[in-house]
């Protein structure tokens, strides 16, 4: 199987950005950990993080018949984003969607999910652990189709 983790906005300051919300992990540290995890369980991953919605949306497009499924925490796009649904629904890519924090019991606005529809799971507020939880659901998946 092999699954890209796509991380939006913001993502890269992990450890920096509000440690009492998102903890002091830093985005290298989340990368080794789910890279040593799907090595562990025989999973091909590659990774991309941008600020920038477009560039998501590429990632996504050129993900069509080259992964077989998508974690993918899109930061505040996930409260914003039309143009990230169109893409998840154009490629049809299995996607769980992830936060490291709770957003149910944030901000009203956190609470609202665009990308969520597209998606065939989300991970909420089990900090970077929920990476894992998302390919785990994915390699079920697999096996169950």
């Amino acid at each position: 199987m092999k699954l890209l983790v796509l991380n939006g906005p913001n993502l890269n300051l992990l450890g920096l950005r509000e440690p009492t919300i998102y903890g002091t992990e830093n985005y290298a540290a989340l990368v080794e950990k789910i890279q040593k995890y799907c090595d562990e369980k025989g999973v091909e991953v590659s990774f991309y993080q941008s600020n920038h919605e477009g560039c998501l949306v590429d990632q996504i497009q050129q993900s069509y018949q080259s992964v077989d499924g998508i974690v993918f925490n899109p930061g505040a796009y996930t409260h914003t984003s039309i143009a990230l649904l169109d893409a998840l629904n154009a490629v049809g890519i299995p996607t769980v969607e992830v936060h490291i924090s709770d957003v149910e019991k944030r901000e009203e606005f956190r609470r609202i999910s665009y990308v969520r529809s597209a998606c065939i799971a989300s991970v909420i507020g089990h900090g970077t652990d929920g990476y894992l939880e998302a390919v785990d659901i994915l390699l079920q998946r697999g096996r169950d189709v």
